[in-house]
């Protein structure tokens, strides 16, 4: 089965094959370019993804992802990432194995392709010419002998016609001689072109076209199994990715094997239990006798009757309501039933009761909680400092790796002066050995504080925490500072009438001594890039890499205010520090 042979007569249908044979080889390298962008796009959407649904670095969110299954999802983005890798590596295979190497394929192909269909036309050019000439001598041949004819009838004629001179005899039959040797010449040269041509073109059916067609066959040959094999490339760049997609099933599978549903209930106990007791009886209130009630410590009705505190003040008249709370002026209300006030307890907030509780309640909305967390209940608390300890024990090590570090750098250059001086290193050693100090001693505080804390954790059964309700630490500390309420047995106010204006001033005068004791509230940190020296009146001194607390941002002048501790604080150039500012902190003084 040959072209050459079955197909000799068909070279223009050859050549549109060959030609369609191309095409279909780049509309394949289409699709496989195609589908490498397809796999490229997503790739980029699967790690777009992941990276949408990671929890942001130092964030309340990347708490939350403590629970297996959060840690989990966690994993699972993480092997979502990982696939799309796989994804990006079969387009990279697919564009080097396949797209590039068919590109340049089909380039070397069609150079081939004008090479031989080249040869087959210059093949068909020689074998038209042959029958050109062919042609040129059949009508040569032709015309000769027919002029022959007509000189032999001429010669007759004339030899017939008795009035014709003997010298025109002789003239026509030279004439017809001549024209006779023409033809047998044109006889000759027809019989040798037609020989020449039956040969040429014997060559050119049976030797030449036959050669040139099974080249062209080869090539569409090659050119059908390039494409297969390229066909069989596409699905191994596929395969060979498979056992890593497949692994990264099996993390997503073992990652949800990992979820403990027990111990994500135990980490939720941890983060919101609060160490107290649940509050004690309700004891009976007897309102059959002519008397004032009066509230007990244990009854939970004091956590409502703690709602409507009213103040007393030293040298003040008795009887004055908190300072925004307006007189109840309405006659004798009907009183709730029991189940009423026990719900309105269990989902109430605590209530300030005083000044301090206030600034204590203003301070934590704002985001500067005390130091030692005496804000949160006590389980919490007990976490916080402990956590505060072990950050600052890490610190501790870091600050005598840096020591030592400093230390060995002292040895080296006492051995070989000519590296350094030792003596430059020894302000280095004693500002470390002051930070370690420092951290020390601040490691004891917390300590001491986490064990006053771990000493007063309730046990089961102690009564006298149990009557304590479950605002204990939040109330404790205003009911020994504040007065007492003051409420007459129909619910109602014993506040007299004309107090009302003296209670307006009070309020007034509470505000503004609030507003000149209670400092700016902490709005982030920064981090001095320089050491500057403040002289002049309401700047502060700074030494570079300290971290301060930034109270109030640069409004244009290129001064920012910070705060050291609580005595010390003034403004630096803004350019001086890198400033961390903290959102959460924006958000409390907005809602404040």
């Amino acid at each position: 089965m040959s072209w050459g042979t079955e197909l000799w007569d068909q070279f223009d249908n050859l050549e549109k094959h060959t030609q369609w044979g191309i095409d279909i080889l780049e509309k394949y390298i289409k699709f496989v370019k195609e589908r490498t962008e397809i796999e490229i796009s997503y790739a980029k959407q699967l790690r777009n993804l992941s990276k949408k649904y990671q929890p942001k670095r130092n964030s309340k969110e990347e708490e939350e992802y403590k629970y297996t299954s959060c840690k989990a999802f966690i994993s699972t983005l993480n092997e979502m990432n990982d696939y799309a890798g796989q994804h990006e590596v079969i387009s990279e295979n697919m564009t080097s194995q396949i797209t590039v190497e068919l590109t340049r394929y089909v380039q070397e192909l069609k150079q081939e392709r004008k090479s031989h269909f080249h040869d087959g036309r210059k093949a068909q050019q020689h074998i038209e010419t042959c029958w050109k000439q062919l042609e040129s001598s059949k009508r040569r041949f032709e015309r000769d002998c027919k002029e022959a004819d007509r000189a032999q009838q001429y010669f007759e004629k004339m030899d017939a016609d008795i009035n014709v001179t003997k010298a025109d005899v002789e003239k026509a039959r030279q004439q017809a001689q001549l024209r006779h040797q023409m033809a047998e010449d044109s006889k000759a040269d027809y019989s040798s072109t037609l020989q020449k041509f039956n040969h040429e073109q014997h060559e050119h059916y049976y030797t030449h076209i036959p050669s040139i067609f099974q080249k062209i066959q080869e090539m569409d040959e090659r050119r059908i199994v390039r494409i297969g094999e390229s066909m069989k490339t596409y699905a191994e760049v596929d395969r060979q990715v498979i056992p890593i997609i497949g692994k990264c099933l099996d993390g997503i599978a073992k990652a949800a094997e990992s979820i403990d549903q027990k111990n994500d209930s135990q980490l939720v106990i941890e983060a919101y239990k609060s160490g107290f007791e649940p509050p004690g009886d309700i004891e009976f209130e007897d309102y059959t006798q002519p008397m004032k009630r009066t509230i007990s410590e244990t009854s939970l009705s004091n956590s409502r009757g703690d709602s409507k505190t009213e103040l007393k003040f030293a040298g003040k008249s008795k009887g004055k309501l908190w300072p925004f709370i307006k007189k109840n002026k309405s006659p004798k209300q009907q009183k709730e039933p029991l189940s009423h006030r026990f719900n309105e307890f269990m989902t109430s907030k605590p209530k300030i009761h005083c000044f301090r509780s206030l600034k204590r309640g203003l301070s934590l909305k704002l985001g500067a909680g005390p130091e030692d967390f005496s804000n949160l209940p006590p389980e919490q608390r007990r976490k916080k400092l402990q956590q505060k300890v072990d950050e600052l024990n890490k610190e501790i090590q870091k600050e005598m790796d840096q020591r030592d570090a400093i230390t060995k750098m002292k040895d080296v250059y006492v051995k070989n002066p000519q590296m350094g001086d030792p003596g430059s290193l020894d302000h280095k050693l004693i500002e470390v050995g002051q930070n370690i100090e420092k951290l020390r001693l601040e490691v004891q505080k917390f300590e001491a504080w986490l064990t006053e804390v771990e000493g007063r954790l309730p046990v089961r059964g102690d009564q006298a925490r149990r009557q304590s309700g479950m605002y204990e630490a939040q109330t404790a500390t205003s009911v020994n500072n504040c007065a007492q309420d003051r409420e007459s047995p129909d619910g109602s106010y014993t506040e007299e009438q004309g107090q009302e204006n003296e209670l307006k001033m009070m309020a007034t005068d509470f505000d503004d001594e609030f507003d000149d004791e209670e400092p700016l509230p902490t709005i982030g940190t920064c981090k001095a890039l320089y050491t500057f020296e403040g002289q002049n009146e309401g700047t502060i001194s700074i030494a570079e890499g300290e971290i301060l607390y930034v109270i109030e941002e640069d409004k244009g002048d290129g001064w920012t205010r910070i705060r050291r501790n609580e005595d010390e604080e003034g403004y630096v150039p803004t350019s001086y520090v890198e400033v961390y500012l903290d959102k959460n902190a924006k958000g409390a003084m907005t809602y404040i």
